[in-house]
C-alpha cells in the first residue's frame, strides 16, 4: 500500500490499527499521505531557502561592499518586490504559471530573497568597519576572499535565523497555494491540498483536517521557535 492506493472499502474510515490516522474520501491512507505532504513541505522549504539565500546573500554582499550606486540599484529592486503583498503576488504568479511543484518553487523564490538581501547589507556595512577587515585589505587580500572567508562567517548567525524564518514561511505559503488549488496538483499529496479536500468532510471525518493541520503547525512553529532561540542566544552572547 502506498499514498496513492484507493480502497473503496475504507472511505472516510476512522483511525484504526490498519490505518493509523484513518482514510480519506477515496480510501487512501491519511498517514502515508501526510508523510508525502511532509516531504513536499520540507522540499519546498529547503529549495526556497537555498535559492533565496544564495541570491539574497550574494546581492547583499555586493551591495554592502561595492558602494552607494550598486546599493541604490539593488534597494530599488527590493522595494519594487516588497511593494506588493507577498502572498498576493505569489497567488498571481502561481495562477499565471499554473499548478505544480516547480511553479510553486519559482513563485516563492522570486519573492523570498529580499529579507536575506536587506539583512546581509546591514551586517556587511556593520562588519566592514572592524579592524580585521582593514587588516585584510592592507594585507592585499582580494575582495572575494574578504567577503567569503572573513565577513560571511562573522554574519552567518543572523543569516541562519533568517533562513529558519524563510523556511517556515515558505511551507505555510505552499500550503496556502495548494489549499487554493494553485499549488501541488492532485493526486500528489500536499498538506494544503489535504486541508482543502478534508474541509468538505470535517463534520463526518474531522481527522482529514486535523492531521495535516497539526503537521503543518508543528513544522512552522518548530522552525520559528528554533529561529527565535538562536536570535536570543546571539543577542545574549554579544
Amino acid at each position: 500500500m502506498d499514498m496513492f492506493t484507493i480502497d473503496l472499502g475504507h472511505i472516510l474510515a476512522a483511525p484504526s490499527s490498519l490505518h493509523w490516522l484513518g482514510c480519506d474520501e477515496l480510501g487512501r491512507d491519511v498517514f502515508l499521505r501526510a508523510v508525502g505532504g511532509l516531504q513536499v513541505s520540507l522540499t519546498v522549504a529547503f529549495v526556497v531557502t537555498l535559492v533565496t539565500g544564495l541570491v539574497g546573500i550574494g546581492m547583499g554582499l555586493a551591495a554592502g561592499w561595492c558602494g552607494e550606486r550598486v546599493r541604490m540599484a539593488f534597494n530599488a529592486l527590493a522595494d519594487v518586490v516588497q511593494s506588493f503583498p507577498g502572498l498576493l503576488l505569489a497567488l498571481a504568479l502561481a495562477a499565471l504559471l499554473g499548478p505544480g511543484l516547480s511553479n510553486v518553487l519559482l513563485a516563492l523564490c522570486l519573492l523570498g530573497w529580499v529579507g536575506f538581501y536587506r539583512l546581509t547589507v546591514a551586517e556587511v556595512r556593520r562588519v566592514q568597519a572592524l579592524p580585521f577587515v582593514d587588516a585584510a585589505r592592507l594585507g592585499g587580500v582580494d575582495v572575494a576572499r574578504i567577503l567569503l572567508r572573513h565577513i560571511l562567517p562573522v554574519i552567518a548567525a543572523p543569516l541562519l535565523v533568517e533562513a529558519l524564518v524563510v523556511a517556515a514561511g515558505s511551507m505555510v505559503a505552499e500550503a496556502g497555494l495548494s489549499y487554493l488549488g494553485l499549488g501541488i496538483a492532485p493526486p500528489a499529496p500536499s498538506l494544503g491540498g489535504m486541508l482543502r479536500e478534508g474541509a468538505r468532510y470535517i463534520l463526518v471525518a474531522p481527522h482529514l483536517v486535523i492531521v495535516p493541520a497539526v503537521v503543518l503547525i508543528c513544522l512552522a512553529v518548530g522552525l520559528n521557535v528554533a529561529g527565535e532561540g538562536l536570535r536570543k542566544r546571539r543577542t545574549s552572547g554579544r
